[in-house]
């Protein structure tokens, strides 16, 4: 850790917000991702300073804001779910199951992209977020990640807790008796819990 990247993160948990709010124009990209945490952790980071860094130069800052703008539904990661590096539209999706409440084109974005995208990552965050937002039209995309990589059924069955019906019947029985032990503990878990 250099001295810089000390000094931020240490102004975080001393109160020093006018050094907290420099190392968003620092030219180190380090220095900016531990100067958003350093402004979170004071209360002083402003919906300005995240839609900023939005859109930095540097991936691992846009995904640093993304993952804090899951605290901030008043902020639409809409754009950011088009991010071309996969890190960053993960973030955002994870970020968009947190808020728990988007608009219905960063609904139809999760629901594309947790069908689509090429990246497994990608796909378990849409479908964890799909799960935590609840909505029905939803539900397609969650019953398709149960028959992805496990780490994507897993997820998606986890997803299904919300939601009823015979499609979703029938995947929580299939997950009973998938090959991956943990899929199968995902739904024994959602069963248990919906007959509580």
């Amino acid at each position: 850790m250099t001295g810089r990247w000390r000094e931020i993160a240490i102004a975080g948990h001393s109160g020093d917000g006018v050094a907290a709010r420099g190392a968003l124009a620092d030219p180190d990209t380090v220095v900016r991702e531990l100067g958003l945490g350093a402004l979170q952790r004071l209360g002083l980071l402003t919906d300005d300073d995240l839609r900023a860094a939005l859109v930095d130069d540097a991936f691992s800052v846009r995904r640093r804001a993304a993952m804090l703008a899951g605290q901030r539904p008043e902020i639409s990661l809409r754009a950011t779910l088009d991010d071309p590096e996969p890190t960053v539209v993960e973030a955002a999706a994870w970020a968009c199951g947190e808020q728990e409440q988007v608009d219905d084109e960063v609904l139809d974005a999760l629901i594309e992209l947790g069908t689509r995208s090429s990246d497994a990552l990608v796909r378990e965050a849409c479908t964890a977020a799909l799960g935590a937002i609840g909505d029905p039209r939803g539900l397609p995309t969650i019953l398709h990640g149960c028959t992805d990589k496990p780490a994507v059924r897993r997820r998606a069955v986890l997803a299904l807790a919300p939601f009823d019906g015979d499609e979703v019947d029938r995947a929580l029985q299939a997950a009973l008796v998938d090959r991956d032990w943990q899929v199968r503990q995902a739904a024994e878990d959602v069963l248990r819990a919906g007959s509580a």
